[in-house]
């Protein structure tokens, strides 16, 4: 619930004649920007956008039993004829509007707030970091990480939340710092920085000023968290900026790390001391992430124990990196969520490790990726390059982009590799799936469940 009065909401997302009070006084439980989710007690936004104007959806949410609507003015004139009584709020910006009362709302709330942005990785810290701080956590859903999702995923925490968990998303330079307005985060954290978004902003430095933001979006009493080994980011560093490094050679390390039976174990290091950890995961690069959200959790003064008895409620978004039976012994690894050079190196390491691997044959099955600029060529020779040299059984390209890794069999997009993909596999084998989102890859996964069928781990 957000457990704002209607005249302080009118004042946060400043509109200029409050909504009159309720006589049961009432307040609404969430915000929401699609008519058709809508419900009693839901506060709807009426967002502009590049098709239709959400305004003209506000009658249909008000009728829907809505607790009350966010619109443009003259969406607002329009409500008071047909719905006089109706608690409208009348706005210039309706998006400006969400954000300024998520704004409010995060206020409100008081608690500390974590952001965490990063070229590869953000979304599984987030997930590990939402599942092992000792504290009442409210996250970011699956993506919510944009200058819409974001202040949505605050305006759905609970008023007994004891830690915001943010995640946020960059496609060019000042968003990282518009979402930081917003969320007003009291530790900022790095996962990593790397060659994403080349096409949009032309050089690695400027990736690295744009991730650097965050840093800024902290104030002089705030913490960071970095890896130790992003020497790119130290310029953008200031020393009234208390911040903690992982990874090793870092203030949160692994002394001692082994994978079995599907279970990472580690000894993890911390300047609050040592805890044996029991992570549900097999990856090396998830170890990483898990250091970056112990991180943020000794950045917060909480205990590495306390975090270390909580592994066990680690779940990951969907699309990133499940593990799926597939009949015939057939292992999917669908991690088709998005992809770069980062994470599709760390996924076909992964892919031909012995943990995945297990001496069965390997089959990758890798869609382009996306927005890599002028180099884009050779981005993707060199993720062919290290499937062939990690000794990966069959290498299948999908999409025009694809091409690049000089594979062994190609679709031109993933409706058509269905077919040769499932004709490809053989019983045992160990199948990856990752691509850029663009690709849209789990039409692929989908397929091959639908298939070849789904059976218990």
């Amino acid at each position: 619930m957000i457990e704002l009065a209607p005249d302080r909401m009118a004042t946060a997302i400043g509109s200029a004649e409050p909504a009159p009070e309720t006589e049961d006084g009432s307040r609404p439980e969430r915000a929401v920007i699609d008519s058709r989710e809508a419900g009693d007690g839901d506060l709807f936004f009426g967002l502009p956008g590049e098709q239709v104007d959400g305004g003209v959806f506000a009658e249909q949410a008000l009728g829907q039993g809505a607790w009350g609507a966010v619109v443009g003015r003259e969406h607002a004139a329009e409500l008071a004829r047909s719905r006089p009584g109706a608690r409208v709020f009348a706005v210039d910006d309706p998006l400006a509007a969400l954000q300024s009362l998520a704004r409010a709302w995060r206020r409100a709330l008081g608690c500390p707030t974590v952001g965490i942005t990063g070229s590869t990785g953000k979304t599984s810290v987030k997930d590990i970091t939402r599942a092992i701080l000792p504290r009442r956590v409210h996250a970011s859903p699956e993506n919510f990480n944009t200058e819409i999702g974001l202040p949505l995923t605050i305006l759905a925490a609970p008023p007994e939340t004891e830690v915001l968990v943010l995640e946020m998303a960059m496609r060019g330079m000042g968003q990282i710092a518009e979402l930081c307005e917003i969320a007003e985060p009291d530790v900022a954290a790095i996962t990593n920085v790397g060659p994403v978004h080349l096409e949009l902003l032309g050089t690695f430095e400027a990736i690295v000023e744009a991730k650097a933001e965050i840093l800024q979006g902290v104030g002089d009493d705030g913490r960071a968290v970095i890896p130790e080994d992003e020497e790119a980011l130290s310029p953008h560093l200031r020393d009234s900026l208390e911040t903690f490094t992982f990874g090793p050679g870092g203030d949160v390390f692994a002394l001692s790390s082994s994978v079995t039976a599907g279970v990472t174990r580690a000894r993890i290091g911390t300047p609050h001391g040592e805890a044996d950890f029991e992570f549900p995961f097999t990856e090396s690069h998830n170890l990483r992430n898990a250091l970056c959200a112990v991180a943020v959790g000794v950045a917060l003064d909480l205990d590495p124990a306390a975090m270390a008895s909580r592994t066990a409620g680690i779940e990951f978004s969907r699309l990133r990196g499940e593990r799926i039976d597939l009949a015939g012994r057939i292992l999917l690894l669908n991690d088709c969520y998005n992809a770069n050079p980062i994470s599709m190196r760390a996924a076909v390491e992964n892919l031909a490790g012995p943990e995945s691997a297990d001496g069965r044959r390997t089959v990758a099955v890798l869609g382009g990726m996306a927005e890599l600029g002028p180099d884009s060529a050779s981005f993707h020779h060199d993720i062919g390059a290290l499937a062939r040299d990690r000794g990966v059984g069959r290498l299948i390209g999908v999409g025009d982009l694809a091409r690049e890794y000089s594979p062994d069999a190609w679709a031109e997009d993933a409706d058509a590799a269905v077919a040769l993909v499932a004709g490809e596999l053989a019983e045992g084998d160990v199948v990856l799936v990752k691509g850029s989102r663009s690709v849209g890859l789990e039409r692929l996964t989908d397929g091959l469940v639908a298939r070849l069928g789904e059976t218990e781990g």
